[in-house]
């Protein structure tokens, strides 16, 4: 009777074991969908401020997560995991609790990227729109006086110039509150020690490594591999010389290809590459008016990158 009585009360032991397993299991393993930014980068995951609630999220990054910008209803363009940065709107679909999701997929807009980047490189659409309308002010303004001056009779294209000014002034005002959207939704982006950086020069044209160049990177890989929580931010740049279109290409050919020797010859995981990319001929390192200058700003810069939230605690 006492042995069948220690066989029942193990065997309810054993069952109440299994249901409090699979219950955890389940609130571990449940399906999750987030809408947010990504406010902070580490190497094998992100922080992710979501769109209601304004709660933050850790996204675990995995060689299986797809990072993709939706091409029509079905159909999907993949993503580098670089393309993950601060500042960037995207969609998670994965698994996991409310504080912590395993990523599964990553959706993100071809508008938001650009945005994301264009903060990235300090170019601020919205201000260079408005110093071309405060711009336009000042030419209509002159086009004014001159028809007072020259053509007394001209009342009609007076007004037009004037009714032009209303109206760049109240694109002014829509541009400051652009702005200040813009900056209101970026101010909260986490910030970065930068451990270790390394320029790469290139010839006019050109988008091949020197082997100087490579030794650099891969002193450089080696002691960012052994930092915990590491990213390695890549910008490329090109000089004046030639159109916009073929400069643009020209720098992201250049930040291409120092990401690739960072994956082939250094072994740097993917996930540990964050590049806004091709920069073309913002943000130069010397006047383009001479040659020397021209030569600084053929370039890419390559930083090693930690939080500091993760620094603090090393």
């Amino acid at each position: 009777m006492k042995h069948a009585r220690r066989r029942i009360v193990t065997c309810i032991a054993l069952l109440c074991m299994v249901c409090v397993g699979l219950t955890f299991g389940a609130s571990e393993g449940k399906k999750v969908k987030l809408n947010g930014l990504i406010t902070g980068r580490d190497g094998d995951d992100f922080t992710l401020k979501t769109l209601k609630g304004s709660t933050n999220v850790v996204v675990v990054l995995t060689d299986d997560t797809k990072v993709q910008t939706p091409v029509g209803l079905f159909r999907h363009t993949e993503q580098a995991v670089t393309a993950l940065i601060p500042g960037l709107k995207v969609s998670v679909q994965g698994t996991g609790t409310e504080t912590r999701v395993v990523a599964k997929t990553i959706n993100l807009t071809k508008e938001d990227l650009l945005l994301a980047e264009t903060i990235q490189a300090g170019l601020n659409p919205t201000q260079q729109q408005q110093a071309t309308n405060t711009s336009n002010i000042a030419d209509n303004k002159e086009n004014i006086s001159t028809n007072k001056e020259e053509i007394s009779g001209n009342q009609q294209q007076i007004g037009a110039n004037q009714a032009a000014i209303g109206a760049n002034q109240q694109d002014i005002a829509a541009n400051q509150q652009e702005i200040q959207a813009t900056t209101q939704r970026f101010s909260e982006l986490s910030e970065y020690d930068t451990k270790g950086k390394a320029v790469v020069y290139f010839a006019t044209g050109s988008y091949a490594i020197s082997d100087s160049d490579k030794a650099a990177l891969s002193v450089l890989a080696a002691s960012a591999i052994g930092t915990p929580g590491y990213i390695i931010q890549v910008k490329g740049f090109a000089d004046s010389s030639g159109n916009a279109a073929m400069n643009q290409q020209l720098s992201m050919d250049r930040a291409q290809a120092v990401v690739a020797y960072l994956l082939q010859n250094c072994r740097v995981p993917l996930r540990h590459i964050v590049a806004p990319g091709a920069m073309g001929i913002a943000d130069p390192a010397a006047p383009n008016e001479t040659a020397e200058g021209r030569a600084d700003n053929r370039r890419v810069d390559v930083k090693v990158l930690v939080n500091k939230g993760v620094a603090g605690g090393m």
